[in-house]
């Protein structure tokens, strides 16, 4: 007997699917049962974040003096557990002179804050709002 989405959300609890989406792109999604879209989500922003990476973009560190940059690392740390295994290996530095410098820092940025946004709605999911 298969188990239908919405019965896998009520037996998620929704804190696990908001710590899966946010360590593993499309892992909360996968959780509740959507494999379609957690699958989608699984590939695409990963590969998001690592065109950021190969366009020597930069991951911003947690500088508070500056705004900018505070607000820059936290979007890209919005991806999860691949931000913080990019900077052991030496990615994320960025070079400032190549001229896919700002391409690469947006494709970081952006594929953190879309990984946000689809914790929020693994999030909803899970409490069945969807």
């Amino acid at each position: 007997m298969r188990v239908s989405a919405a019965e896998r959300a009520r037996t998620v609890h929704p804190l696990l699917v908001v710590a899966a989406a946010w360590a593993v792109p499309g892992l909360g999604h996968l959780l509740l049962g959507r494999r379609s879209k957690g699958i989608v989500l699984l590939v695409a922003l990963p590969a998001m974040f690592v065109v950021g990476l190969m366009l020597q973009g930069r991951l911003f560190p947690f500088d508070f003096s500056d705004p900018l940059v505070a607000l820059a690392g936290l979007a890209d740390l919005g991806i999860g557990l691949i931000y913080f295994l990019a900077g052991p290996f030496g990615y994320g530095a960025g070079k400032v002179t190549l001229v896919t410098y700002e391409y690469g820092n947006a494709f970081l940025i952006v594929a953190g804050l879309l990984n946000l946004l689809v914790i929020l709605d693994a999030y909803d999911m899970a409490l069945g709002r969807k």
